[in-house]
């Protein structure tokens, strides 16, 4: 068993996808530190023994081997796949969740768009403190070519990119039948069409093994599966329960002070914090909007067809997701501006500092809050300025 997860989790085997897909390293550094190839078992064996023991392990092997001074160079060979895996690769960065899901509220149905957000924050948050438990590096570079850097300090298992896409994926297909109609196997292919692209996408940016996705995947698929015969119930406790608006609002805050501390410091604690915020934001706006009895269903009997989609309605809904979008946009920065202004007011922070906002207690409560108003504007003010607008 050892020698097939060491397989998978083979940076070789990352760097030998990409370049079946045409993505090629040129920097003639094309080795990695220590271990060989031809011993998976001592490899990956030694790899979770030297993580344990040394406090700076991701900042050196899961960036670049030691030795590589300056990024890898990289020759493209194939531009159709690699504009296809950084689209796809993009579909689980923030700027496709405050863009493009939230359409599904603006333009289809708000109880899908609750679903997905409901499952998305639980598989993130699973996915995030489960890397920060396990402490799994990502590939080496070189041999692997790494074409994002933002989230290279943190671990690699598992893929949250991988987790999302197929909450998301299959969230939505298992939802969509009580409300529109469709035809099952084409919303299937979809599905797994999507989920797969956002997975494959990870191996070739080089930001995880096959080992990462193909957990991310798996462990996602549980969740959903485990999950499933209970959303109904959460449904209504979300919507009805008086308490449903604290605990939405308490237990995420709560979640986003106890995440697991690591010895250095790591985008994933500040990550999930933006998920959670959105999550509490969302759910606190979805029982306003039950209580208030704006809760904007589709018209019709219920599955209601998919709408035609004419000029005029193509049109419509570019205009609200322009509108959305500015709205979601701009409560981010206004309350990140004000909360920060707040914090390092309150904890005596030059204005200048931003490695302030790497501390515990001023990344926690200015992200959170900051993503909290977004999920409440989204949920309650958004669809209320399109009425008013004349949107709707």
């Amino acid at each position: 068993m050892l020698e097939l997860l060491a397989y998978l989790h083979d940076s070789e085997l990352v760097a030998r996808f990409q370049r079946r897909c045409g993505l090629f390293l040129v920097e003639a550094a094309h080795h990695s530190r220590g271990g060989t190839p031809d011993t998976p078992r001592g490899q990956l064996r030694g790899r979770w023994d030297h993580q344990d023991n040394n406090s700076n392990f991701k900042h050196k092997e899961n960036g670049f081997a030691i030795g590589g001074c300056s990024r890898p160079q990289y020759e493209v060979r194939n531009w159709l796949l690699y504009f296809l895996f950084l689209f796809s690769a993009g579909l689980g960065h923030e700027i496709f969740y405050i863009t493009c899901l939230p359409c599904i509220q603006w333009n289809l149905d708000p109880f899908l768009c609750r679903r997905l957000v409901n499952m998305w924050t639980v598989v993130m948050y699973v996915g995030q403190v489960m890397k920060d438990l396990l402490k799994l590096p990502r590939p080496l570079s070189p041999p692997v070519v790494k074409l994002e850097t933002r989230v290279n300090a943190e671990y690699g298992l598992p893929s949250t990119h991988a987790m999302a896409a197929t909450a998301i994926s299959f969230t939505l297909l298992l939802s969509a039948p009580s409300r529109i109609q469709f035809q099952f196997e084409v919303g299937l292919l979809i599905a797994v069409t999507l989920s797969s692209l956002v997975c494959l996408s990870r191996l070739y940016t080089g930001m995880h093994s096959v080992l990462d996705v193909i957990c991310g995947a798996l462990i996602s698929a549980i969740l959903v599966f485990l999950t499933y015969p209970y959303w109904e119930t959460f449904d209504h406790f979300q919507l009805n329960s008086r308490i449903s608006p604290i605990v939405g609002l308490l237990l995420p805050l709560f979640l986003s002070y106890k995440y697991p501390e690591l010895d250095h410091y790591s985008t994933t604690r500040g990550d999930t914090t933006i998920i959670l915020g959105v999550g509490a934001g969302c759910s606190v706006g979805y029982w306003v909007n039950e209580q208030l009895g704006q809760t904007l269903v589709p018209q019709g009997v219920l599955p209601v067809p998919l709408p035609t989609l004419t000029p005029n309605v193509l049109a419509l809904g570019a205009v609200r997701h322009l509108v959305g979008v500015v709205a979601l946009v701009g409560t981010r920065q206004v309350v990140k501006t004000l909360s920060l202004q707040v914090l390092y007011s309150w904890y005596g922070v030059a204005k200048n500092d931003d490695s302030a906002r790497r501390r515990r207690e001023i990344e926690v409560p200015y992200k959170f809050t900051t993503y909290t108003a977004v999920g409440l504007v989204n949920s309650i003010l958004v669809n209320r300025v399109f009425i008013l607008l004349g949107l709707m």
